[in-house]
């Protein structure tokens, strides 16, 4: 076996230093092939990647922008927090008490985050966004009520306010 070509880098990417070696084979009858190997080193030296993969020259540019095109698609939804299947909210379809709107009201008034008001009661953010009009929050509005909040609200249907 001749080796034609190689190519060596090595890419700090926050903690992880990464390793990329390209290697050119010489085809013969065959188009060249490239043997593409990748390690990687966590923050204390531990290995979190490691393999290699071979594919015709001619493909390599294909291959570049599938794996760059996948592997943005995977961080963008690992950084979203979103669940693997089968892992739910504790809470999800539980029924809403008194006491838990009023918390619910209490803290989307005093600013808190949905993912954070969604974290303490167990639930999904889409299912607390749901539950914000029912105890008359504003779901687009962080902080703020609908025009009329149920807490704001006499007895007889009449406005708190004069």
């Amino acid at each position: 076996m001749n080796i034609i070509e190689e190519h060596r880098s090595k890419v700090r990417s926050g903690d992880t230093m990464f390793s990329i070696e390209v290697t050119t084979l010489p085809g013969g009858d065959q188009p060249d092939r490239l043997v593409v190997s990748i390690s990687a080193e966590g923050p204390r030296d531990e290995v979190v990647a490691d393999g290699q993969i071979e594919v015709a020259s001619v493909a390599a540019g294909s291959l570049g922008s599938v794996l760059s095109a996948t592997l943005r698609q995977h961080t963008a939804l690992a950084q979203s927090g979103t669940r693997r299947a089968g892992e739910r909210p504790a809470q999800r379809g539980r029924p809403w008490s008194a006491e838990l709107d009023a918390e619910l009201e209490r803290r989307w008034i005093a600013g808190d985050s949905l993912e954070e008001i969604a974290l303490h009661f167990e639930r999904s953010p889409g299912g607390v966004r749901v539950r914000l009009p029912r105890v008359g929050c504003d779901p687009e509005r962080p902080g703020q009520y609908l025009p009329e909040p149920p807490s704001q609200r006499r007895a007889g249907g009449e406005s708190a306010s004069p």
